[in-house]
């Protein structure tokens, strides 16, 4: 980012770019295009420049930019009331926690804001459980977590990282956490057998911020297995993976298994406010009593006025079945695209949450460089972990529109290959 304290904007873009770098922290650096609009799966900067949005604010878009039922649902609501706190009832929370635990399966769901706060209800709601239920002895119960997890980037969530970029001078750490490598069942089951305070394990189904890392077939199966054989709470962190954004309604729907507590963001709104949810049945929910955890806006009106609009979205609009055909298009192109362009390493993904692995370190510049010439071509994606592509696009694309994404990443692709 250019050091704007002695210059004059030019445009509009430089003007919004200044505005921030002025008067905002410095704690992210974005790709450098101002975005005024958004409507199904394209975007528009400042400057009326049109993109194809294959980032989906991290998936939290998944039903597309500005989606007309969830908007209106937004607007009618917003008319009407918007928060109460929890300190009375309102008459909309109650209408939602039915729909989700219907739609997703559980006896109760808590809602909250944010995914790392859905992360945090979880880890909460496994150490009461640990100690109220399992009876491991108080103070000492333990989570296990997978090396190169992201679920947020609170201090509760850093304490599990192994990313120095979530961890660097911000310790000392929570306690009680354990970390195995990812998609490893022996390691899991060894630190099940040897500790019997562990009273979690939280994991991604697929690892979104680590470069959409897809486990072994039989993983999540054989989490779920060792788990209840050791007594252990099965957490699925699917905040990212969750609500049809890998061709199921919820990535452990491949493997036809349920977790213990269900944690739910981004897409659960539909982008259009902060909205999450843990989910679990009555022996672990209840393990909470009044006063001992909550959030001013979780669960407020305006929210449980979208939720419901966002899943009805997904649901009539069979967007988990449109995410898989989709994504079975974008990973042959870009199979066909990796033989002939030595940049590609590995194509990965499933549904709509995918990843290329460019032939470069996690220290090189190539990942970015051909984000940034995407960019000026008109799709709009960002590098994770230096050299992975993500490649997550609204759920409510269609074949044109993939097509149309696919041939400018092969464009760029190719044009830079040849060049190197």
């Amino acid at each position: 980012m250019p050091d704007y304290t002695n210059t004059i904007a030019a445009n509009a873009t430089e003007n919004a770019m200044e505005l921030e770098y002025r008067y905002g922290a410095h704690n992210y650096k974005p790709m450098p295009v101002v975005i005024e609009r958004g409507s199904g799966v394209y975007l528009w900067d400042v400057e009326g420049k049109q993109y194809l949005d294959f980032l989906s604010a991290y998936s939290a878009v998944s039903q597309g930019h500005c989606h007309p039922h969830i908007i209106n649902a937004m607007i009618e609501q917003a008319q009407k009331l918007t928060l109460t706190s929890r300190a009375f009832y309102n008459d909309k929370l109650g209408e939602c926690e039915k729909y989700l635990c219907e739609y997703f399966g559980y006896d109760k769901v808590l809602m909250m804001n944010s995914g790392v706060e859905g992360g945090e209800t979880a880890l909460k709601l496994t150490r009461k459980w640990a100690y109220k239920v399992k009876g491991i002895e108080p103070g000492k119960a333990k989570t296990v977590y997978a090396a190169g997890n992201f679920w947020g980037r609170t201090l509760a969530a850093i304490s599990s990282s192994t990313d120095p970029s979530s961890t660097d001078d911000y310790g000392p750490f929570l306690p009680g956490y354990e970390i195995i490598p990812y998609d490893d069942l022996e390691a899991l089951e060894s630190i099940f057998k040897s500790d019997p305070n562990v009273a979690g394990f939280m994991v991604e189904p697929i690892q979104g911020e680590a470069g959409v890392v897809v486990p072994k077939e039989g993983y999540l199966k054989g989490v779920r297995d060792l788990c209840t054989k050791y007594n252990v709470l099965f957490i699925a962190d699917e905040v990212q993976t969750g609500i049809g954004r890998t061709g199921k309604r919820l990535a452990c729907d491949w493997e036809n298994v349920k977790p213990d507590i269900l944690v739910l963001g981004k897409a659960l709104s539909g982008g259009v406010m902060p909205v999450s949810a843990a989910f679990a049945d009555d022996e672990i929910m209840l393990t909470i009593a009044p006063g001992e955890h909550g959030s001013t806006f979780g669960g407020n009106p305006l929210a449980c006025a979208v939720t419901v609009a966002a899943l009805e979205v997904v649901q009539n609009e069979n967007l988990a079945e449109n995410a898989e055909k989709m994504g079975q298009i974008f990973r042959k192109r870009m199979l066909d695209l990796q033989q002939q362009c030595s940049l590609i390493e590995i194509v990965r993904g499933k549904g709509l949450l995918n990843a290329i692995v460019i032939n470069d370190s996690e220290e090189g510049s190539t990942a970015m460089d051909l984000c940034y010439k995407m960019m000026e071509k008109g799709l709009l994606c960002k590098p994770t972990h230096g050299n992975k592509i993500r490649f997550a696009p609204p759920l409510v694309i269609n074949e044109a529109q993939m097509n149309q994404a696919c041939d400018i990443i092969q464009e760029v692709f190719l044009q830079t290959n040849q060049a190197l």
